[in-house]
């Protein structure tokens, strides 16, 4: 290095998604979470294990924002029930506008509305085995892309490795 010049210090944040579901859901959504940390090493956030998810409205809601600040992705659980859980439908937004890469998964074979086939859609572990894959791939990009000298600024990057996550999880699932 040489004398002068700064070492700029890039911080990553590592992977974690958002598993988003309603609660009639959650002990799907606690097997999602288990196989992704135990099969992938991919960390999760579930509100089963957080104590402060038992607030009520706006306190919840400004819980629920902060929890995703600290996630890199969302998955939303789906079935049946998800029609009556304004929640799961909120959390998919505010993912969307922090243009966070997005996957549904459906473990009852639950036909999925045409607004939610717009993202991924898994139903099998090894569809989250390609999940796994193609996250980390994204991740790894937009991590390359964060160290670089001639990096993007940090939206830039962060759209270009959700769409690549989109490219490769469709091509892995034929979607």
């Amino acid at each position: 290095m040489a004398i002068g010049k700064r070492k700029e210090i890039v911080r990553l944040q590592l992977m974690k998604v958002f598993i988003s579901h309603q609660k009639a859901d959650s002990s799907l959504a606690g097997k999602i979470s288990y196989y992704l940390k135990d099969n992938h090493q991919i960390d999760c956030y579930l509100d089963l294990v957080d104590p402060n998810a038992s607030q009520a409205g706006d306190e919840l809601g400004e819980h629920l924002r902060n929890e995703m600040g600290q996630c890199t992705q969302l998955m939303a659980v789906v079935s049946a029930n998800t029609k009556g859980s304004w929640w799961v439908l909120w959390e998919i937004g505010v993912a969307t506008e922090k243009d966070f890469p997005i996957a549904t998964f459906s473990g009852d074979n639950t036909a999925l509305p045409e607004y939610l086939k717009k993202w991924p859609y898994l139903k099998t572990e090894q569809d989250l085995n390609s999940y796994a894959i193609a996250s980390k791939a994204a991740k790894q990009r937009y991590d390359s892309k964060k160290r670089s000298p001639y990096s993007f600024d940090s939206a830039n990057a962060q759209h270009s490795s959700t769409q690549e996550f989109y490219r490769s999880i469709r091509a892995r699932l034929g979607q």
